[in-house]
């Protein structure tokens, strides 16, 4: 299956961009490295990640980093004000705070905050989860107990992750309801087919290392994270045909990150900031109008026209 998996991706590489397809994967490769040089810096682009910057201490990095990126889904505003106000609650500290955190006496704190689906009850659950986790040292050492290095990417590791968070006791946090969907969202599982574009995004920001990401982690390899895809990796990717399915989930999220390995085997997610961001600045224009007048990737992707009733759609990836 795996060997199926990257010949695929290796033979969409062969065929890629460019007039009749002459255009090889060196040039993909150039022109990607090129644009992943021009957002790699500290100011490249607003993000949560800068948020979570604040903190010098790696554990508090580590907690706040798993805060801010559950919470990345919705708008950008609306994500960095809700990152905000539970990091305020928090204080200096996001790892003290979590460690010492009383549900009874504190949850109160967070019970005002509501970011889209997710209000203060979820966020309580949360704490308790990450409390429950730092019993183990670290975030990363709790990852670490479902972690196989033989394993070709993160997928099982994820699943044994997100299974053993969601056995945690919550009572305090919902009493005898069930939390659905609650804290649920935040530990989605590949089984499920879901893309798992927050985790992913946790562990892209604690594995690898340059002047956007932090490289906390010491266990993981790059090589092994999977893309977090959202609405921007998703129309860049299919633009860049790096993916052969339509869908979103997993399946694809899997799909772009073998793409990607084809043209750096070691550090396949490197590009994801650099794509994800070229979306949201509306460069891509794939099933757009404005085709690829405004990409700085024009000529290597096919931003097709769609019907006029297709134009207006958008992708969605429901555990985003």
């Amino acid at each position: 299956m795996r060997a199926r998996r990257a010949e695929s991706a290796s033979s969409r590489l062969r065929g890629r961009v460019g007039s009749a397809g002459r255009v090889g994967k060196h040039v993909l490769k150039e022109r990607l490295d090129r644009l992943y040089s021009s957002f790699n810096c500290v100011d490249s682009a607003t993000d949560p990640i800068q948020l979570v910057r604040r903190y010098d201490d790696p554990a508090d990095r580590e907690v706040a980093g798993f805060v801010a990126s559950a919470l990345a889904f919705g708008r950008v505003a609306s994500v960095l004000q809700s990152i905000e106000r539970v990091f305020s609650v928090m204080g200096q500290s996001p790892a003290a705070y979590v460690r010492a955190f009383d549900a009874e006496r504190q949850g109160r704190d967070l019970q005002p905050i509501v970011h889209r689906w997710t209000k203060g009850e979820d966020l309580t659950a949360l704490v308790i989860i990450l409390q429950r986790m730092l019993g183990s040292g670290s975030i990363e050492a709790f990852f670490l107990e479902g972690y196989d290095p033989a394993a070709s990417d993160l997928s099982a590791a994820l699943e044994s992750f997100s299974t053993r968070a969601m056995q945690t006791d919550l009572r305090e946090a919902y009493g005898h309801r069930k939390p659905r969907p609650g804290v649920a969202y935040f530990f989605s599982r590949p089984s499920c087919g879901g893309a798992c574009k927050r985790l992913n995004l946790f562990l892209r920001w604690m594995v690898r290392r340059d002047a956007v990401d932090f490289g906390i982690w010491k266990h993981v390899p790059p090589s092994k994270l999977v893309v977090p895809l959202d609405t921007h990796v998703i129309r860049v990717g299919r633009c860049l045909r790096l993916t052969r399915y339509s869908s979103p989930g997993w399946k694809m999220a899997a799909d772009i990150t073998a793409s990607l390995r084809e043209l750096d085997p070691a550090d396949p997610v490197k590009y994801d900031f650099s794509l994800c961001h070229l979306g949201m600045a509306d460069q891509c224009g794939f099933n757009r109008r404005q085709g690829d007048s405004l990409c700085p990737l024009r000529g290597l992707c096919r931003p097709r026209r769609t019907s006029k009733a297709n134009q207006h759609s958008r992708f969605s990836v429901s555990d985003s």
